[in-house]
């Protein structure tokens, strides 16, 4: 266990970072030590692709401090759970990793219900780009989700797919699978596509960050539905950024932060 003091002179609270395990899904959980076992808002951070969960631990120390139980799953074939046989290119395999994420939000709700580590149903989900691919279909598929946080990620599951199997193909790759295949694949995929689901948003809350000079996944698969969203949910707030590209800036970190505690009525204390 790694324990964290707070930067306060003559302040003893501690956040501690613990590792678990899920079922088949690595985890580390932040909090803070005088609320272990408690029940507290829960957020579940998903990072994202060819990341690990490692690597978001400066929202679950930010986001504990401020009264969070927060849960890093690693994602499949990611972190502690990259196989000894892994597949032959992930690229392929992205979907099916984010499907997965999708179920594995599900299993971290169940666990932490089951552990009554929940306060009053408070559970927010979000992550960085892939992460916020998948919090976008857990979305969809949750509805006992309170409210989501989306960072440099993209709402239009299917157009983005089908971008990405373009943008291979004209690259000179072979794609390994037929055409009735690939759209069995992108049929599936609209079934957590938000965009063609957004009536199961249902209002809830949702901070959005995207960088217009993003080249990973472009602005195109953010601008226009952003605006959807933000039109059809009052409840959505989009953060706009002209210079960080894919990468999540400090600025919309910290407001990512303090959007989620407003929201989930946290207690907010100084980081």
């Amino acid at each position: 266990m790694i324990r964290w003091k707070k930067r306060e002179r003559g302040d003893t609270h501690m956040v501690s970072i613990q590792k678990g395990l899920i079922g088949d899904i690595p985890f580390l959980m932040a909090e803070k030590k005088e609320n272990n076992g408690k029940a507290l808002p829960l957020f579940i951070f998903i990072h994202g692709y060819t990341s690990a969960k490692e690597h978001n631990l400066h929202f679950a120390y930010s986001l504990a401090e401020k009264g969070f139980r927060v849960i890093l799953p690693d994602a499949l074939h990611h972190g502690e759970r990259i196989s000894s046989n892994p597949p032959k290119s992930m690229d392929y395999d992205f979907w099916n990793i984010v499907y997965q994420g999708i179920q594995d939000v599900n299993k971290i709700m169940e666990w932490a219900d089951e552990n009554e580590f929940v306060s009053d149903g408070k559970i927010a989900v979000g992550g960085t780009s892939m992460g916020a691919i998948i919090t976008y279909g857990s979305l969809v598929n949750y509805p006992n989700i309170s409210a989501g946080c989306a960072l440099m990620g993209t709402a239009a599951h299917e157009k983005f797919a089908r971008w990405q199997i373009e943008r291979i193909q004209k690259a000179g790759y072979e794609i390994p699978l037929s055409t009735s295949e690939l759209e069995e694949s992108f049929n599936h995929i609209r079934e957590y596509d938000l965009i063609q689901n957004i009536e199961k948003l249902n209002n809830r809350p949702l901070f959005i960050w995207h960088s217009e000079v993003d080249a990973v996944i472009p602005y195109e698969f953010a601008k226009p539905y952003i605006e959807t969203l933000t039109k059809k949910n009052s409840m959505s707030v989009y953060m706009n950024d002209k210079t960080s590209g894919h990468k999540v800036s400090r600025a919309a970190y910290l407001n990512a932060v303090e959007w989620i505690a407003q929201q989930m009525n946290a207690k907010k204390e100084t980081v």
